[in-house]
C-alpha cells in the first residue's frame, strides 16, 4: 500500500481501533499508536445499543463477538434504591432486535477490546505499535507528521491524516486549540466484578438493573455467559485524580451506601465485591470544532461525556463508522474530516447534554427524588424506551450514500 494512503490513528482503545478497521476496508492503510506497552483487559462492563452493535456487525465482528460470550439483557429494571421498589421495567431482548434491527448487547470492556485487536492484528493494512505515545503533530503540503515517543525514543510517522483518538485527557485535543482541560462532574464511579455463585441466583438474571438513590446510582448485570455480574457504583466525591484504575477499598464503598440508607439488591451485590477500581467522572462542553486541515478527534477525545446514557463507547464506534464512510468518498482527506464533523457534531452535543440530564434526574433526593420516582411508575417502560429512539435507531452511513443524503438522514436523529 501506498505511503500516500496511510491514516494515523493515535489510540488503541475502542474508538481507535474501531476507527482504523473502518477507514482500512476502504483502501487505506492505518497505522495505530498506542501509550501502553500492552493492552490489558481494564474497565467495567460496556452496553452497546443496537446503534453500536450494528456498526460491530456490518465490521464482520458478529461471530468474534459472540464466541466473546457478549450477553443479551432480557430487560431493564428500574428500582429506588433506598425504599427497594421498582420503578419500571422495558423488555430489551427480542423486543429491542425487532424495533431496531439490531440487538442490545453487554461485554466486558476488555473483551470487545481483545476481539477488534484480534481484528486489527489479522488485517494486512493496519499496523498496531504498542508503547508509543503520539505527542504532536504538523501538517504540510503532503500530509501529517506525527512526533511520538516509543520508550525514550522519539520517532515520526507521516500519513494523510491523523485520527486522534487518545481518550478523555487527550493530548492532541490540546495541540488543535482545546485548551480547557476536562472538567469534574462532582462524582466517583467504582467498579468491581462480582461471581455470580457468590450472590443470590436472582440477582445474576439476563436484566440491566438501575437502583436510583440520592447523590448515588448502583447498576449491574450479568457478563460471560452469566459466570460473573459487572457493578458500577456512582456517589457523589470530591476525590478527582486523573485515570481510571484506582484502587478503592470495599468497606469505603459500603459505608458510602449504608450512610444513603440504601437496602436490598445493590447492598448485597457491593457487599460481596473485592478488587475494587475506581475513576473520578469528567467530561467537557460540547466543541463548535474538532479539527483543522487533515486532522480530527474522535469518541472521549472529541466530545467526553458521563456515563449517565451509557453511550460513550457506543458514540466513538458511531464516529469511526461515519469517518470510514467518510474517508471513502477519496477526495482530500482535510475535506473528508470537515464532512466527518459536520455529520456528528450536533448528535454527540446532544448525547453529552442528555447524559448529564440523566445523571441530575438520576441523583435527585427528598422532594424531587419522589415525583421523579411517580413520573417514572407512570411512564412506563415501553415509553422509557422510547425516549431513547433518537440513541438506538441511528444507523451507519450506507456505501456509496452521498453526503447531502447523509445529512438529511442525521439531521433527523
Amino acid at each position: 500500500m501506498a505511503s500516500s494512503r496511510t491514516v494515523v490513528v493515535a489510540g488503541a482503545g475502542i474508538g481507535g481501533l474501531t476507527a482504523a478497521l473502518a477507514i482500512a476496508r476502504h483502501g487505506y492503510r492505518v497505522v495505530v499508536l498506542e501509550q501502553a506497552e500492552r493492552l490489558e483487559e481494564a474497565g467495567a462492563g460496556i452496553q452497546l445499543s443496537p446503534n453500536a452493535s450494528r456498526v460491530l456487525i456490518a465490521l464482520g465482528l458478529h461471530r468474534q463477538l459472540t464466541a466473546a460470550q457478549v450477553s443479551t439483557p432480557e430487560e431493564l429494571v428500574v428500582a429506588n434504591g433506598r425504599s427497594g421498589r421498582v420503578l419500571a421495567r422495558a423488555t430489551l431482548g427480542l423486543d429491542v432486535r425487532r424495533r431496531y434491527g439490531a440487538p442490545y448487547w453487554v461485554i466486558h470492556r476488555g473483551d470487545l477490546q481483545a476481539v477488534l485487536r484480534e481484528a486489527v492484528e489479522a488485517h494486512p493494512d493496519i499496523s498496531l505499535r504498542l508503547g508509543c505515545r503520539a505527542d504532536d503533530f504538523a501538517a504540510h503540503g503532503n500530509g501529517v507528521t506525527v512526533a511520538a515517543h516509543a520508550g525514550r525514543e522519539t520517532i515520526e510517522e507521516h500519513g494523510i491524516a491523523l485520527v486522534g483518538a487518545d481518550g478523555v485527557w487527550s493530548r492532541l485535543r490540546g495541540r488543535l486549540g482545546h485548551e480547557a482541560p476536562p472538567r469534574f462532574a462532582g462524582y466517583t464511579a467504582w467498579r468491581a466484578l462480582v461471581p455470580a455463585d457468590a450472590v443470590a441466583c436472582e440477582l445474576s438474571m439476563p436484566a440491566v438493573n438501575l437502583w436510583l438513590g440520592g447523590d448515588g446510582h448502583v447498576v449491574y448485570y450479568p457478563l460471560r455467559g452469566g459466570r460473573v455480574i459487572n457493578v458500577v457504583a456512582i456517589v457523589r466525591d470530591d476525590w478527582r485524580e486523573t485515570g481510571w484504575s484506582a484502587p478503592g477499598l470495599r468497606s469505603e464503598i459500603n459505608a458510602r451506601l449504608e450512610a444513603r440508607g440504601w437496602r436490598g439488591p445493590p447492598r448485597e451485590i457491593v457487599a460481596a465485591a473485592e478488587g475494587w477500581f475506581k475513576w473520578a467522572l469528567c467530561d467537557c462542553a460540547p466543541l463548535a470544532r474538532w479539527g483543522r486541515g487533515a486532522v480530527t478527534l474522535l469518541g472521549d477525545a472529541a466530545h467526553p461525556m458521563l456515563p449517565y446514557l451509557a453511550q460513550g463507547a457506543a458514540m466513538a464506534i458511531e464516529d469511526a463508522a461515519e469517518l470510514g464512510a467518510c474517508m471513502a468518498q477519496d477526495d482530500a482527506p482535510a475535506a473528508a474530516m470537515r464532512r466527518y464533523e459536520r455529520r456528528r457534531l450536533t448528535r454527540t452535543a446532544r448525547a453529552q447534554r442528555e447524559a448529564r440530564r440523566n445523571g441530575a434526574i438520576y441523583h435527585m433526593s427528598g422532594v424531587a427524588g419522589l415525583a421523579r420516582s411517580l413520573a417514572l411508575a407512570a411512564m412506563g417502560g415501553r415509553r422509557l424506551v422510547s425516549r431513547y429512539d433518537w440513541v438506538y435507531s441511528w444507523t451507519p452511513p450506507r456505501e456509496g450514500e452521498t453526503p447531502s443524503t447523509a445529512s438529511r438522514q442525521h439531521a433527523s436523529t
